[in-house]
């Protein structure tokens, strides 16, 4: 029997990204737990291939017009609403039959709140006995929406690291737990006990991620073991949709490039570890760390085919001849970059710098080293103007990086979160503020937002054409003779021809029913113009 069960619940979405959802925050707490003589097991809930078909919630109704109906073509955006990982029942029934006393579950993100609640739930019912505590992001910046819960006994604020420990000690003992740095809890007069965020002062002193707590046999990527790490916390900049920036609780602090290595040495050693996401916000900022890190990584892992990603993105200004070519010798294939915007007035709304000479500075030298380039764009912010985010795709589809193009969402305790509240554009419901769900409507409209994500894809899909040495097909009309859904890439030219003559973005279902999407018509002009004064690049050399 474990002294504590830490458990990440499934979610309930459109798509999963499973090498995003490894839980590296559950694996070091529960370092921090095994370091302190407890004993730890770790559920993790979508460590499944099981993806259950769900129907679409009430909440997300609206998406109804924009993924209603199936489509096959190679730049479709999502349709089937679906249940990953285990279920409920099943997680109830491990943690009853664990028998452990305290049960940590991560409430990490919060559009996944409510799975959180139901994990939490159906524990309790099935496991009364046990004391119930949750942690993660959500916990944090909306502690009272937990604690609304009667399954919830505990919220954990901030870096559980700090916390978990202290609260498993004195609920072994029957201590008092009001002077643990971020609990939360109801007193018995029903008021609510809300501390601040508990926060690790030395990184150094904690213990590196238990790994081996996890099944990571289901977290390989294309047949070989992937982990994630994070070298640092925080983040010094003050973007206005982020949550973990400067003034936020959160302070920013890098870990020694010693335990960094370390880390990543027993992952290779004893998990055989080949590829290696760094979830950091901006692993490069301090050069002369970074550097050292890489020359690190060099002589530590050189040869052994080691491939490392840092898939939040990089700032742009901080890469240079120097740094980019130590990552490619460390073993970064690609650069994952963060260009958000390019329109000045919309920079200044998200407090960002204009990064578009750093970014073509980026991908040249990345071009050098053949590595491939992602840029990440944010479109449907409150207050963006939708045509010049048509504008910022029409800048990635002129350069040599695949479009990331990401739907803004509100994040509990950014700035923007505010400003959403102030304005009045909060989903009612937590589900709601997820990027898929399009969540707000401002001067972005949602058919706006769901116009340039397809405009995303459809330059992805153009790009991979040159690619593969196909090209763009030429405008024609539209004439479905013959369309073979099964051969994804002669049906996706086809509607990208038709698309090219009179702009309309036509889905394809798996029976061969064509049929229209509902577009922003104004938006497809100014795409169609600015595509006819640029050359479109491919992703390769």
């Amino acid at each position: 029997m474990p002294d504590v069960l830490l458990v990440q619940p499934p979610i309930r979405d459109f798509y999963l990204t499973a090498k995003r959802t490894l839980p590296y925050g559950l694996a070091c707490v529960a370092a921090a737990l095994v370091s302190k003589g407890f004993s730890v097991e770790i559920l993790d809930g979508l460590a499944s291939g099981k993806a259950r078909p769900l129907p679409l919630p009430a909440e997300l109704s609206h998406l109804q017009e924009f993924y209603g109906r199936p489509d096959a073509a190679p730049f479709a955006l999502f349709h089937r609403f679906r249940h990953f990982g285990y279920s409920f029942e099943h997680l109830a029934r491990r943690a009853r039959e664990s028998r452990a006393p305290l049960v940590g579950i991560s409430a990490l993100c919060t559009p996944y709140a409510a799975e959180a609640l139901s994990a939490a739930a159906a524990i309790k019912a099935r496991h009364p006995v046990c004391t119930i505590v949750m942690g993660g992001h959500h916990a944090t910046a909306l502690p009272e929406s937990l604690l609304a819960s009667p399954a919830v006994d505990f919220v954990l604020r901030g870096e559980g690291e700090v916390s978990l420990p202290l609260l498993a000690r004195r609920l072994q003992r029957g201590e008092d737990v009001s002077g643990i740095p971020g609990i939360g809890f109801r007193r018995p007069d029903g008021t609510l006990c809300i501390s601040p965020p508990a926060v690790m002062q030395r990184l150094e002193e904690y213990p590196r991620a238990a790994l081996d707590l996890l099944d990571l046999a289901y977290y390989r990527r294309g047949g070989r073991m992937s982990i994630v790490v994070t070298a640092g916390r925080g983040c010094p900049f003050a973007c206005s949709y982020c949550s973990v920036g400067r003034g936020s609780w959160i302070p920013h602090r890098l870990r020694p490039v010693a335990a960094v290595i370390a880390e990543l040495e027993a992952a290779v050693a004893g998990q055989d570890a080949v590829f290696v996401d760094f979830e950091d916000e901006n692993l490069s900022l301090d050069r002369a760390w970074f550097l050292d890190l890489l020359q690190e990584l060099s002589a530590r892992f050189g040869g052994r085919g080691l491939e490392l990603r840092a898939m939040n993105g990089m700032f742009p200004p901080t890469l240079d001849a120097e740094t980019v070519g130590a990552m490619h010798r460390a073993g970064f294939r690609a650069l994952n970059l963060a260009l958000a915007a390019t329109d000045p007035e919309q920079l200044r709304r998200f407090r960002r710098p204009d990064v578009r000479r750093d970014f073509d500075r980026a991908l040249s030298l990345a071009e050098s080293h053949a590595m491939s380039a992602v840029g990440y764009l944010i479109v449907g912010a409150p207050c963006q103007d939708p045509a010049a985010s048509v504008d910022d795709v029409l800048f990635l589809a002129a350069r040599r990086v695949l479009a990331g193009v990401s739907v803004y969402y509100p994040a509990p305790g950014s700035s923007d979160y505010g400003l959403c509240r102030d304005l009045g554009l909060l989903p009612d419901r937590f589900d709601a503020m997820r990027s898929s769900a399009l969540p707000i409507e401002h001067t972005t409209r949602r058919v706006d937002s769901a116009t340039l994500l397809r405009l995303g894809r459809l330059v992805n899909f153009m790009k991979h054409l040159i690619d593969c040495g196909l090209g763009i097909p030429a405008p024609a009309r539209v004439d479905s003779a013959g369309l073979d859904p099964a051969d994804r890439t002669e049906t996706g030219r086809r509607l990208l021809s038709w698309f090219l003559k009179d702009g309309g973005i036509r889905g394809v279902t798996p029976e061969g029913e064509i049929y229209d999407h509902r577009l922003s018509p104004h938006l497809i002009r100014r795409f169609l113009a600015g595509l006819s004064r640029i050359t479109l690049r491919g992703t390769m050399r």
